[in-house]
């Protein structure tokens, strides 16, 4: 993959960072660093994972210093071993410093929301399943742990609550209930943008044949197990081929593969972004 810029908007998250960590200023960088002191250094990736956000952190030392070159070694969507260089960078040692935490906060994030995202995938090889996520991400860093999703290989769901209908319990509740499904399919259809997808969050056979009949074009199957999923994709051929089906609802590690062994569709995985381990990345830096 290519070191390609996430989206709009993105840049204003490296500012709220930097100003959260600096402050006023980097008092022991300037109380101890002479101005004049330059540096090279290594980004360390510590670990094995897959790679997210190099453009990003790139951004992070920009933004603290124009004079900082960042000269990345591999690029986003990269698998990489322990101890791999992943950038170079060189310029004032001050700068290098003053920028160093939040860079390495931002590429350690997303590259281990990238290298989850990676596993849970490599265990649909094979399947015509992918591996979505969900909506479940850190406040203020959805555009950028979704960017990390699709490097490491999975779909994004959608972004935000203007991106498509998405009828969940609490919805069908507020129209009466699970036994109102047809009706908020139906006032989704005429209040919604044409353009948009209708999905239906169901939790049982009889609410997904009502779904089915009320013409939706997702049906999430909610905390179904295995032998329910199969008998809806069953009934999904029979009824309404063209609509796709969604597992979600606690999907773990251990039980994708049998989840893409049924042939589900989608498979919504929310511990790709609110559970994902930092990769461990260091930056050793050579004063001069």
């Amino acid at each position: 993959m290519s070191n390609s810029v996430p989206g709009y908007g993105w840049e204003a998250i490296v500012d709220l960072a930097l100003a959260e960590d600096i402050g006023t200023g980097d008092i022991t960088t300037l109380s101890t660093v002479p101005p004049e002191t330059e540096a090279t250094g290594r980004l360390l990736a510590k670990q094995a994972g897959v790679i997210s956000g190099l453009v990003v952190a790139a951004w992070v030392c920009q933004r603290v210093d124009p004079a900082i070159v960042f000269q990345p070694l591999v690029a986003d969507g990269d698998r990489v071993t322990p101890m791999t260089a992943i950038a170079r960078v060189s310029g004032p040692a001050r700068s290098l410093l003053t920028a160093e935490r939040t860079a390495l906060n931002l590429l350690q994030r997303l590259s281990g929301v990238a290298t989850v995202t990676a596993t849970y995938v490599g265990e649909t090889t094979g399947s015509h399943s992918r591996v979505v996520d969900t909506r479940k991400t850190t406040p203020g860093l959805r555009l950028l742990e979704k960017h990390a999703v699709q490097h490491g290989g999975g779909h994004n769901h959608r972004f935000g609550l203007s991106d498509g209908v998405l009828i969940k319990d609490n919805h069908l509740a507020a129209v009466g209930g699970p036994h109102r499904i047809a009706e908020a399919i139906a006032r989704a259809r005429d209040l919604a943008p044409h353009t948009l997808k209708i999905e239906c969050e169901v939790t049982t056979l009889d609410e997904l044949d009502q779904a089915l009949a009320a013409g939706a074009d997702i049906v999430m199957l909610d905390n179904m197990d295995n032998d329910a999923i199969a008998t809806a994709i069953q009934r999904r051929n029979e009824q309404a081929p063209g609509v796709l089906l969604e597992a979600s609802g606690g999907i773990t590690l251990g039980r994708i593969r049998s989840l893409a062994d049924l042939g589900v569709d989608l498979i919504s995985v929310g511990a790709l972004t609110h559970s994902a381990p930092a990769l461990d990345i260091s930056l050793d830096l050579d004063l001069r």
